[in-house]
């Protein structure tokens, strides 16, 4: 879900504050400013429950006083969702080249390289990300760093 707010001190910790206070996971959570003159953030949380749970969390959400607009893209009609991950893969011989063709096979770019790894950045679904690391992993991945879904409604409407 995307969640429109006032771009303030203090919001994102009362919109968590409420999932946290109600035991609701979040997967993932990103937030960016979106509108510089209007002082407005983005908040796009991935959580997982039931339909009345998230309608309940929707409602919740949308009496905070700095919320503007909230919407489960999920139900709402199409959308377009990405996430950035980079990976460190150790490797060496034979494993660095295959770790190159895997890289190629899932459009990831080598962004850093030294003669012992590679760091590869990558965007795409969480499911070719996960896919993506799971090839690598007997490899040598060493770490991983994500930055969560961001994700927007298909179009021409605005949030």
């Amino acid at each position: 879900m995307t969640v429109l707010v006032d771009n303030e001190a203090g919001v994102l910790a009362r919109v968590i504050g409420l999932f946290s206070g109600r035991g609701y996971n979040i997967e993932s959570l990103t937030v960016a400013e979106v509108d510089d003159a209007a002082h407005l953030s983005r908040i796009t949380i991935v959580t997982v429950g039931t339909p009345m749970v998230i309608e309940q969390v929707k409602a919740q959400l949308s009496r905070l006083v700095p919320v503007h607009s909230v919407s489960d893209l999920t139900t709402n009609g199409p959308h377009v969702g990405r996430e950035l991950a980079l990976l460190k893969v150790r490797a060496s011989g034979e494993k660095r080249v295959e770790s190159l063709r895997i890289a190629d096979i899932f459009r990831a770019r080598a962004v850093d390289s030294t003669a012992e790894s590679f760091v590869f950045e990558m965007t795409g679904s969480t499911d070719k990300i996960n896919a993506f690391i799971d090839l690598m992993r007997p490899l040598g991945l060493i770490d991983v760093s994500r930055t969560g879904v961001v994700a927007i409604s298909r179009g021409p409407e605005a949030m």
